[in-house]
């Protein structure tokens, strides 16, 4: 009986809300991750290059943003994907297209 009461739900599951496979998933974090880490590694030699060349301003700001990116980087690669397509079922004029009964064997 717990199974029947399960099936028999409100809303029908639509594949466009489904989620993406695994595999793809963590591939998606990966390339996330790989491409913070490359703006920080960015950041950082920019920031020496900066220092080198005498560019009082620029360099500091560089640092805090090699800094702050791996949090950042962190964070991106933890967020989980989820589709919601806020797409509503609309019912017909005349209600639910239903099939006409079967025949009896």
């Amino acid at each position: 009986m717990a199974r029947d009461s399960i099936r028999h739900q409100d809303e029908p599951i639509r594949i466009t809300t489904a989620a993406t496979s695994l595999a793809e998933d963590i591939a998606t974090r990966q390339k996330r991750y790989l491409l913070s880490m490359s703006i920080r590694s960015a950041c950082f030699v920019g920031a020496v290059v900066a220092f080198i060349a005498g560019v009082s301003w620029l360099w500091p700001i560089l640092i805090a943003g090699a800094l702050v990116l791996p949090y950042v980087a962190v964070v991106l690669a933890n967020s989980s994907a989820s589709r919601s397509d806020a797409f509503e079922l609309r019912d017909e004029a005349y209600g639910r297209p239903q099939l006409p009964p079967g025949r009896n064997r």
